[in-house]
């Protein structure tokens, strides 16, 4: 079950590749106004962008981190590629899973993950592997819509999710911060807007 739902994320965010990043306009101005700048303000040293997709995130980084971006699709890493050779910056990009990272122990100053969990297909693996990955007191940095407080939006969004998770695997009740303490991160800082429906979460390697 596992493989199967990694390959259909695959297939997914192959097909929608091309217009991914016109798709997403209206949401990256609306939805999750600010979210990647205020991820991008945290993040320093070694940095680790899990899902990294088109790239969205790199023109947030501040100068003189050092970015290596992973994702699923390699569609998705083409358009990533072009975007960090127009801004004129240094990133290291490879095809991978999040869910099995293919980095050592201890690799990385700083973990990124903006809208990339919601379609994971083991978000918990995937947390572990971040934990796993990070240095110790090293920083989790997430942008990602999640299940609303305001219970009639949760319930609409719980009816979304039979369609979604089947047809393209995106889930819109998960809330990866409720994972955290027991992944083995301490929680720093954390914003929930727009109705409960988007979080930012900066937590720590403990």
């Amino acid at each position: 079950m596992g493989e199967r739902a990694t390959a259909k994320a695959r297939r997914v965010y192959e097909e929608m590749a091309p217009r991914y990043d016109r798709t997403m306009r209206w949401a990256e101005r609306r939805w999750f106004a600010g979210g990647r700048p205020w991820v991008g303000s945290r993040a320093e040293g070694d940095v680790l962008d899990v899902g990294v997709g088109t790239g969205a995130d790199l023109p947030f980084f501040r100068p003189g981190v050092r970015i290596t971006g992973i994702d699923l699709s390699p569609a998705m890493l083409a358009v990533a590629r072009d975007r960090a050779r127009e801004l004129g910056m240094r990133v290291d990009l490879m095809e991978g899973d999040a869910q099995t990272l293919p980095f050592d122990d201890a690799s990385f100053d700083t973990v990124v993950c903006t809208l990339a969990l919601c379609a994971i297909p083991d978000d918990r693996a995937a947390i572990a592997e971040m934990h796993r990955v990070l240095r110790p007191s090293g920083s989790l940095l997430l942008l990602d819509h999640i299940g609303s407080s305001w219970w009639p939006l949760w319930l609409l969004q719980r009816i979304a999710d039979v369609v979604t998770v089947r047809t393209t695997g995106e889930h819109f009740t998960r809330r990866p911060l409720l994972q955290l303490a027991d992944a083995g991160f301490e929680l720093v800082e954390s914003q929930r807007l727009r109705a409960g429906t988007v979080e930012r979460v900066w937590a720590r390697k403990v």
